[in-house]
């Protein structure tokens, strides 16, 4: 366990779950890494709630090393809450998100520090290759970031994930942001700072199984695009106002027509397709509505981000 009063250089925050089989790899991995950068250093495994054994491999781990620390979550708030509190505990001068996966090579903390040793407050890794990722993801990842950055008031860097350094006013900037709701690619990105680019190639996971599926990576998409941009919202207004125009210069045809041919027969096939049409049109918008007014009744609870089990280990 590290001393109260130990000041690292570098912090690493781990979020886990359900990852028993990739702890000791993770750890054979980049220790002798973190020893290379001469550097003092802290690793932060944050426990979210896992169901199997990772705690235990964890907490195995850190009875014998000084360097190790471990934060256990009471459930399973998700990556994002994860994330938040590593970043919220680290004490690093400097603090490297990474997965332990080691689909991100812990090698590359090498050119990171390097790069931030030279000034730079944020050392983006940027996946050149993601040949490791199936292709509707590497597909779909795609389109995510292109739409989100036509649209958003900031720009979330293509193919860049959690793994990166940010200094420790980085960090602290991003302790200021009071939500709950929370997608830290667009917070890491919103803060901004001078930041630099180290390019790598995505790896495979080195055990088990991702977590994450078509369900969980959508609503992860939606939360991206609902929490840094409200064009969602403002594209209502001018469909709105282009249904009315068409409505309008429709209604006029028709008056026009009637009184110099005469009344056709009804035509209810149209009418109850155009009814149907304009009906679906309705409940789009307001289901996207109802996706920012559901985001503003949770973050007005002012619930906490996450909850800590104990707090003995950290």
């Amino acid at each position: 366990m590290v001393a109260q009063d130990f000041t690292p250089d570098l912090s690493v925050v781990c979020p886990c779950y359900n990852e028993e089989e990739t702890i000791t790899p993770f750890l054979e991995s980049i220790l002798p890494v973190l020893e290379q950068t001469a550097c003092s250093f802290e690793v932060i495994f944050i426990n979210d709630g896992s169901s199997d054994k990772t705690l235990e491999k964890i907490r195995s781990e850190v009875a014998y090393d000084k360097t190790l620390r471990v934060i256990n979550l009471s459930r399973n708030f998700g990556k994002e809450a994860a994330l938040t509190a590593g970043l919220d505990f680290a004490k690093g001068k400097a603090v490297i998100p990474i997965d332990v996966d080691l689909q991100d090579p812990p090698e590359l903390i090498l050119q990171l520090v390097s790069k931030w040793k030279e000034g730079f407050d944020v050392v983006l890794a940027k996946r050149v290759d993601r040949s490791s990722d199936t292709l509707a993801k590497s597909l779909t990842a795609s389109l995510f970031y292109k739409f989100h950055n036509s649209i958003s008031g900031i720009e979330v860097p293509e193919n860049v994930g959690d793994f990166r350094l940010i200094s420790r006013k980085v960090v602290e900037a991003i302790k200021l942001l009071p939500e709950n709701q929370r997608f830290m690619k667009g917070i890491f990105s919103w803060v901004g700072f001078n930041s630099t680019v180290v390019e790598y190639t995505r790896q495979p996971r080195a055990a088990g199984e991702t977590h994450f599926n078509g369900w969980k990576l959508w609503n992860f998409a939606m939360d991206g695009i609902t929490s840094f941009s409200t064009v969602p919202l403002r594209v209502w207004l001018y469909l709105g106002v282009l249904c009315s125009g068409i409505a309008f210069f429709y209604g006029s045809f028709i008056i026009v027509k009637t009184i110099i041919f005469g009344v056709d027969l009804p035509g209810y096939a149209s009418l109850v397709t155009m009814v149907l049409f304009f009906g679906g049109v309705q409940l789009i918008g307001l289901g996207v509505m109802g996706e920012y007014i559901g985001r503003l009744y949770i973050e007005s609870k002012r619930r906490p981000v996450y909850i800590i089990e104990n707090n003995d280990e950290i």
